[in-house]
């Protein structure tokens, strides 16, 4: 059963939106909101950065609103660093990359 949440203040920006309920996941939230499920394919593959390899039919890459080469004219040093531990702040992120690199700064 999907629960209703109110967004917004007032007459003119409340809207109701429907959210699935807790503890549910994949096709169960589809099932529980009502709608459709999605058709894409598990990634197989992933890209040295660890983003899976993935083609999402409905997404086009030349829309300005997607940024299909999100690391275009960045250097080296700026893709070194992972950001994608979640058990680490940013700032921790860099630290242990400045050491791992052997800089003391």
């Amino acid at each position: 059963m999907a629960i209703a949440k109110k967004t917004g203040s007032g007459s003119a920006g409340s809207a109701t939106k429907a959210t699935a309920p807790a503890g549910k996941a994949g096709g169960e939230v589809a099932a529980a909101t009502g709608a459709a499920r999605a058709n894409t394919p598990a990634a197989t593959s992933f890209a040295p950065s660890g983003a899976p390899n993935q083609v999402v039919a409905d997404i086009d890459p030349a829309h300005p609103a997607v940024d299909a080469d999100p690391r275009a004219n960045t250097s080296v040093d700026q893709n070194r660093i992972d950001f994608n531990d979640p058990s680490l702040s940013g700032a921790e992120a860099v630290e242990k990359s400045l050491k791992q690199q052997g800089s003391k700064e």
